[in-house]
């Protein structure tokens, strides 16, 4: 999946990052065949979680998906410009007085609390029309979501459009956890108080836990990208791959100290390769005596810390012929996106997110 130099911008680069459009569509198709009874949509908020909601959107609309997930009201706009046909959910709902952008979109409002249901009635009785929206519920993670006291008072929710009732599991990536059981089961006694509307209680993590839990409408995003549902769970095919230039090779000699702060040491001739990514392209501070980045098989570990754009890499393990301008692997086939992110205490949510927009970026087509 690696694709370099392109062209005249991807033989400037010091790194690069391919994005296989190809896996994203096979995942959805592997997801979405888990729950066959049930709508298969797909999130794409965050940009796609950092991969390009532009390039990514169209190829799961080509296969299939016709339901669509942001979280803010610009990333609908965004999505909308791209799909115009296609139905897009705003997770976060909307802010006080922009329910006029939402409507002029086509976008669809997750209505999270009494006030947003309200502000919303409010709209659509001043335009003679019953927009469509959705209701999130709080099943016990406290985060989104109307609670059960919320829907008590039935003349709030009266003459809604409602084409959605949803809610959000918190531990479905813990598939042995009880509270997931807990709270599907507080999800079907508050949408039982909305009958015929369509349900969605599933994210990623949750279309794993099985059919139980799929509902009308599974709402894939995390697993799309090729990031494992739980651990040990590595069926999807992995999406992204990260490469980068070596800019420098030096020898260290005993003694001589690496990074920021001095914080390592040689302990003996030492050849330190310096590679042009670092905290502001998501290879993070943390990675600090614990990542690595690969030659071929070869783990070749980060040493000192990790600056702004720039990590040092042990060479010792590497053949010798490396040069400046030779190609290292940070994602790849030895090391996926979790990989990356167990080394530095984090979840692969945060590391694809956070690649920024500095990699030069290849998309490898669906077809």
């Amino acid at each position: 999946m690696h694709i370099f130099f392109q062209d005249a911008a991807s033989a400037r680069a010091g790194a690069w990052m391919t994005v296989s459009l190809r896996a994203i569509a096979e995942n959805y198709d592997l997801v979405a065949g888990l729950a066959p009874e049930a709508e298969c949509a797909a999130v794409v908020k965050a940009d796609a979680y950092g991969l390009g909601a532009e390039q990514v959107a169209p190829v799961l609309a080509a296969r299939g998906a016709k339901t669509f997930f942001v979280a803010h009201l610009d990333e609908g706009i965004a999505l909308r410009a791209v799909l115009p046909d296609v139905r897009i959910f705003v997770l976060h709902g909307f802010m006080p007085g922009c329910e006029g952008s939402m409507q002029a979109r086509g976008l669809i409002p997750v209505l999270n609390d009494p006030d947003q249901v309200r502000s919303w009635k409010r709209f659509c009785t001043k335009n003679e029309q019953a927009f469509p929206a959705a209701l999130q519920f709080d099943t016990g993670m406290s985060r989104f979501g109307l609670s059960s006291a919320d829907l008590q008072d039935r003349a709030v929710f009266e003459g809604l459009n409602l084409q959605l009732v949803m809610s959000h599991l918190a531990c479905a990536d813990e598939p042995d956890n009880p509270a997931n059981d807990v709270q599907r089961q507080r999800f079907v006694d508050m949408a039982a108080q909305f009958p015929g509307i369509p349900r969605s209680l599933s994210a990623s993590s949750g279309i794993f836990l099985g059919p139980e839990y799929h509902f009308e409408l599974i709402r894939p995003g995390a697993a799309l990208y090729g990031i494992a549902p739980s651990e040990g769970n590595r069926m999807l095919r992995p999406v992204v791959c990260l490469d980068a230039r070596i800019v420098q090779i030096r020898t260290v000699e005993a003694g001589d100290r690496v990074g920021y702060g001095l914080s390592w040491a040689a302990t003996k001739p030492t050849r330190v390769a310096t590679l042009g990514l670092g905290y502001a392209d998501g290879f993070f501070r943390a990675q600090e005596g614990r990542g690595a980045v690969w030659h071929d098989r070869t783990r070749l570990p980060v040493i000192g810390r990790v600056s702004m754009d720039s990590i040092s890499v042990d060479l010792t393990e590497a053949p010798a012929d490396l040069e400046a301008g030779d190609v290292l692997s940070v994602l790849g086939s030895a090391q996926d996106v979790d990989a990356l992110a167990r080394s530095a205490g984090t979840i692969g949510y945060e590391v694809l997110t956070s690649l920024g927009s500095r990699f030069h970026r290849v998309y490898v087509p669906a077809a």
